[in-house]
């Protein structure tokens, strides 16, 4: 089932035709707030987590008007401070970015977390130096509750902002 938002994205569940997607995301550029590019090994494997996961979606957001991808975004199941609670996280190719596209998409998958029903939180944990992504989060209507440093990639320490979202609001 597709999920269109504001006409101007629409929600795709991932699929094994989405690969080549995740190929375009693997540039320094999209990845130098998380650690840089992967390997062609780790990016498939990536896309198997990806078509497989038990609980959440992955989905390629494509333009509502032509179907053109134009990036990624998802939920997914995550312990955080002792509670379960989704974790998304989004990527928007940078010939399209600017343009509003991710934030109609973390809306549109907060609707689709929402409608999940699991958990009460969706939280982003964007670097804190990632200030596009801190942005959306705030436009999306994401409450930043502070800092914290994660593990990631593993081997890594990051600071990152910790931004959740109430599903039981309206």
């Amino acid at each position: 089932m597709d999920r269109v938002t504001d006409r101007l994205v629409r929600l795709v569940p991932w699929s094994d035709d989405d690969l080549e997607l995740l190929r375009r995301i693997n540039t320094p550029e999209m990845k130098r707030h998380l650690g840089g590019p992967e390997t062609e090994e780790k990016v498939l494997a990536r896309h198997q987590r990806y078509l497989a996961l038990p609980h959440g979606r992955m989905f390629r957001v494509a333009l509502a008007a032509t179907g053109e991808p134009v990036g990624t975004i998802g939920h997914w199941d995550r312990e955080w401070q002792g509670e379960q609670v989704y974790e998304t996280g989004w990527s928007v190719l940078p010939e399209f970015q600017g343009r509003g596209i991710a934030v109609a998409a973390a809306q549109a998958v907060i609707e689709t977390a929402r409608a999940d029903g699991r958990h009460r939180w969706l939280h982003a944990y964007p670097g804190v130096d990632n200030l596009p992504s801190n942005a959306i989060c705030r436009k999306a209507g994401f409450e930043l509750v502070g800092p914290y440093d994660f593990e990631y990639p593993p081997g890594s320490l990051m600071r990152s902002n910790d931004w959740r979202y109430d599903l039981r609001k309206p």
